[in-house]
């Protein structure tokens, strides 16, 4: 039996292993070209230190100077006496480059685009060996704009099936990348994926979740629901979708369809503009139940435009929540053209 390990390092590249079940985490790593640090083998210099973000796993002999009980109780571990007992996510404290690791570059081709209305475009991507393309739900690529030497960073709104992954991203008028969608984009244009990368991922639920998306800040949380539906979960999971107009708000079937499929999982949905007939005007903070916070017994997971983020932050403060944990992606389109 393997388990497989996603290492991400500091500086948000992911690239991920396959451990078997009596082979320690260094020595996979190791055999498959990633050197993470390490200065001794036996558990006594602490230089392969990592905070292991999910999963179960054993651990051998070890020195206190090397790791102490207490960061042992907070999941530190040595990779060089770890042993895998499930699929785990590691944060390594050093850049990829420092482990001799390269950004995997994913060839496909592009298979749909989907104008979904004026303000959002969705895309599917056929990807040649989806077998090699791993990442966590939530994280994104850099797309190449075909006919260019350029890319874009898109989080995937699906996990992998069928050979496809997909992104929803924001239609940016005169944008290279919204250019080539809107007008160019033919069924079977050569692209290719560079990553995954980011370190805004869904980690273990084990506690109530809170999903805070503003416009196409709702793709990685496609990709987080999908997987909630695959494994399942006993905690309650609450969205508000937040957008600035009517016509921005895309995807609903689909949050539809996740509310009947996942026990537990409700959503509500915004619309910034005043004029709206919608039922609920106003931004995500206006409309951010008390519930919803479970007295900071919570993980909140927020993406969305650095005015949505910085408002979130401060209405916390001003109620006096501290979530257990905060997740946050900042983006702005205008500067991803």
């Amino acid at each position: 039996m393997t388990h497989r390990i996603a290492l991400n390092f500091e500086d948000g590249v992911t690239r991920f292993i396959e451990a078997r079940a009596d082979e320690l985490v260094a020595d996979a790593a190791y055999r498959l070209g990633f050197n993470i640090p390490m200065d001794c083998r036996d558990g006594a210099c602490g230089t392969c230190k990592c905070h292991c973000e999910s999963g179960d796993y054993s651990l051998g002999s070890y020195l206190d100077d090397a790791m102490t009980e207490d960061e042992a109780q907070e999941r530190y571990v040595l990779t060089c006496q770890m042993k895998a007992k499930s699929d785990c996510v590691l944060s390594i404290p050093a850049a990829s480059s420092v482990c001799k690791v390269k950004v995997a570059v994913h060839a496909g081709e592009l298979a749909q685009v989907r104008q979904l209305s004026p303000s959002s475009i969705g895309f599917s991507v056929k990807v040649a060996e989806i077998g090699q393309l791993s990442y966590l739900p939530g994280q994104y690529v850099n797309v190449s704009v075909p006919g260019t030497t350029q890319a874009r960073s898109y989080s995937f709104s699906s996990m992998p099936r069928d050979g496809m992954v997909e992104f929803l991203v924001r239609n940016i008028p005169g944008g290279l990348m919204s250019t080539y969608l809107s007008e160019l984009a033919k069924p079977g244009d050569a692209l290719s994926l560079t990553g995954p990368v980011g370190s805004f991922y869904l980690r273990d639920v084990t506690r109530p979740l809170l999903l805070l998306a503003g416009g196409t800040g709702l793709a990685p949380f496609l990709a987080m629901l999908q997987e909630l539906q695959r494994k399942g979960t006993a905690e309650p999971v609450h969205m508000i979708y937040g957008v600035t107009s009517d016509a921005d708000l895309v995807e609903v079937e689909r949050l539809d369809a996740f509310a009947a499929a996942i026990p537990g999982f409700t959503y509500a949905t915004v619309v910034a503009d005043p004029n709206s007939a919608h039922g609920r005007k106003g931004y995500v903070t206006h409309h951010l139940p008390e519930a919803a916070l479970h007295g900071g017994n919570v993980d909140i997971y927020l993406c969305g435009p650095p005015p949505m983020v910085d408002a979130v932050r401060g209405h916390l403060a001003d109620k006096g929540v501290k979530p257990a944990s905060f997740h946050f992606e900042k983006f702005n389109p205008s500067e991803n053209k």
